[in-house]
């Protein structure tokens, strides 16, 4: 439930309300859901928070960009959804602002149907935050870990939480992963990095699980494929020019965000679910090894604290 009172409803508000209650997939409990969505300003994260406030419900947006904010929560109150859209602005690549974030939105709810994690920003070239972590580490991986652990108490207070963690899964497992170079300071590449945070983030998952037993949250892990979004971060030549040749055979946001929506309209029964494409997979073998999971759950707190 949301702590603010929404504002009243502007003229033509419920001939809004009638057509999207004529949607085709709508489902009437979304119209009662808070949202929690970080990179909700770009492609998926923003079609999921646009999609949910049309239908009633309330929506915290978490990115960098101000401007983009502000274009978001415009674009809300032209779609009849002012009072019920939020946008908190922060640099997830921070562990302080992403803890300062969080602290943000318990001012704003007091339970949280669904979390989407969203956020990224490829980089070229290896850039270490001012908090001494690679950032991909840190907003792929650190801030999604944060964000999933810190949150559960709002996300426990609402009746079938999910978080769902748009990141995966990769299968690969943990041979992939660099265990004494998670930020990967030798052989730095910039796809390597990005690819780098799909496993990491399978172990989150599976940590989550296994750290919080008694929770109501079920985990999704869900991979979207190659999406048509912004493509959000500073590229080189190289790697600029191998972005536009996958834009060719990118999915549209609009196609790509169905299988999200379904997922967090029908939340899985189970604890941990992983999804690709819209197409459920099995979580055992070496992507979910449960002992990776508490070697990778060990070191992040080793990181986090610092």
């Amino acid at each position: 439930m949301n702590r603010r009172t929404p504002s009243a409803p502007q003229s033509g508000y419920s001939e809004l309300v009638s057509s999207f209650l004529q949607t085709d997939g709508y489902i009437g409990a979304s119209a009662a859901k808070t949202l929690v969505v970080t990179g909700g300003t770009d492609g998926l994260g923003r079609a999921v928070a646009l999609h949910y406030l049309a239908r009633g419900a309330e929506v915290v947006i978490i990115g960098r960009d101000a401007a983009k904010g502000a274009a978001l929560l415009a674009e809300a109150a032209r779609r009849g959804a002012p009072g019920r859209a939020h946008f908190i602005a922060a640099d997830l690549s921070l562990i302080a602002e992403t803890r300062s974030a969080i602290e943000e939105v318990r001012s704003l709810v007091d339970s949280i149907d669904a979390l989407v994690l969203c956020a990224r920003h490829f980089h070229s070239t290896r850039t270490v935050t001012t908090e001494g972590f690679e950032s991909n580490l840190a907003l792929f991986y650190l801030s999604r870990f944060v964000a999933s652990h810190d949150m559960v108490d709002l996300l426990d207070a609402a009746p079938e939480p999910v978080i769902l963690n748009v990141a995966g899964p990769t299968g690969t497992g943990a041979a992939e992963i660099r265990w004494d170079d998670l930020g990967l300071e030798h052989g730095y590449d910039g796809r390597t990095a990005m690819q780098h945070g799909g496993p990491l983030n399978d172990l989150l998952g599976v940590g989550f699980t296994l750290r919080q037993p008694t929770s109501k949250v079920r985990y999704v892990l869900l991979h979207p494929g190659i999406v048509d979004t912004g493509f959000s971060g500073q590229y080189d030549a190289a790697d600029a020019a191998h972005v536009a040749a996958i834009r060719d055979i990118a999915a549209p946001v609009e196609q790509a965000v169905q299988p999200i929506l379904a997922v967090l309209d029908q939340p899985p029964a189970a604890p941990l679910s992983a999804v690709v494409q819209g197409v459920p997979i099995s979580i055992e073998g070496p992507a979910f090894d449960v002992e990776d999971a508490k070697r990778l759950y060990a070191e992040t707190e080793r990181l986090l604290s610092r």
